[in-house]
């Protein structure tokens, strides 16, 4: 079965525009991507200030091809039209992994 990554993002109530902008203008970067499944940007309503980046892979081989490829390759380069390279909206990171043992959907 599938993998999942779960990436938590501390943001600060003053950066939350900014990095949901950010997530917005990067759209088709990790849909493309061999082996990517689903994703989502998970906003905090009450009790944390940490937002969640789910992502759901084919297999381990396919998340790390993407690290390693077109999110390096984004987070690596300079700002918009080459400039400097903003500031981050999140003050701190953390991936958590997972393997899909089982599932549901909603039945018709």
């Amino acid at each position: 079965m599938s993998i999942v990554k779960i990436n938590a993002l501390t943001v600060p109530e003053e950066q939350r525009e900014v990095l949901e902008k950010r997530f917005a203008s990067r759209a088709g970067t990790v849909e493309n991507s061999d082996g990517f499944e689903w994703f989502e940007l998970l906003r905090p309503i009450e009790g944390t200030d940490q937002y969640l980046v789910y992502t759901r892979w084919r297999d381990e081989a396919s998340f790390q091809a993407w690290m390693e490829g077109p999110m390096k390759a984004a987070h690596q380069g300079g700002g918009e039209g080459g400039g400097e390279r903003p500031r981050p909206a999140a003050s701190g990171s953390t991936v958590w992994s997972f393997e899909v043992v089982q599932q549901a959907a909603p039945k018709s």
